[in-house]
């Protein structure tokens, strides 16, 4: 019977080998986001999605840093988001004054929005936007900045300012109470009419 015997392979010496490259990269090149001349007015961490009509559902459309950028000589508000690690745009678009932040059925810290012309595609596509927040402080600082960076978009293109939900409701109810006093005066004359009608008869 034959003895088992264990081969030894010899290691060949390790060799350092460098290769020198064929061309040298001397010039950096600066890649422009087109946010140079912009400052942050608003930044937050949240997740975006976009309702698709033909298949009625919300898609995710990525998640990211949502900010609110205010162009430095124009002044005019715009909101861009972009995914994590690529950096590709999911959301960009100026903040006007007929947009309006609904609150997302069943959700405390998610708002819907209607956008005309949405510039992270091309061409641009209108698409109704719904973001999603950690929590539901994160989503009322979100909807203070977005409604201040609306002001800010109506005051420069010389258009009255927004009113807000509780101003247009204050309204709503002195339109209401004013009805009231009109109806009430309306009355109180016919009564008065009718009181001197019987008083001339009598």
């Amino acid at each position: 019977m034959a003895e088992n015997t264990s081969a030894i392979v010899a290691r060949e010496d390790e060799v350092d080998v460098h290769f020198e490259p064929v061309i040298k990269l001397t010039e950096q090149v600066d890649t422009k986001t087109h946010e140079e001349d912009e400052e942050v007015l608003f930044k937050m961490r949240a997740k975006l999605f976009r309702f698709d009509a033909e298949s009625t559902e919300w898609k995710e459309r990525g998640t990211g840093d949502v900010r609110l950028l205010a162009h430095k000589e124009t002044k005019k508000v715009r909101l861009v988001m972009r995914r994590d690690k690529t950096l590709k745009v999911c959301a960009n678009h100026v903040i006007s004054g007929d947009m309006r932040l609904q609150p997302n059925v069943g959700s405390d810290r998610s708002w819907v929005w209607k956008v005309a012309a949405d510039y992270s595609e091309h061409p641009p596509t209108a698409e109704t936007l719904a973001i999603r927040f950690a929590n539901p402080e994160n989503a009322a600082l979100f909807k203070a900045a977005f409604e201040d960076g609306q002001k800010t978009n109506l005051a420069l293109s010389g258009k009255p300012p927004l009113e807000s939900e509780e101003e247009t409701k204050d309204k709503d109810d002195e339109s209401e109470e004013e009805k009231e006093a009109d109806k009430e005066k309306e009355e109180k004359e016919e009564e008065a009419k009718t009181a001197e009608q019987e008083t001339k008869k009598d």
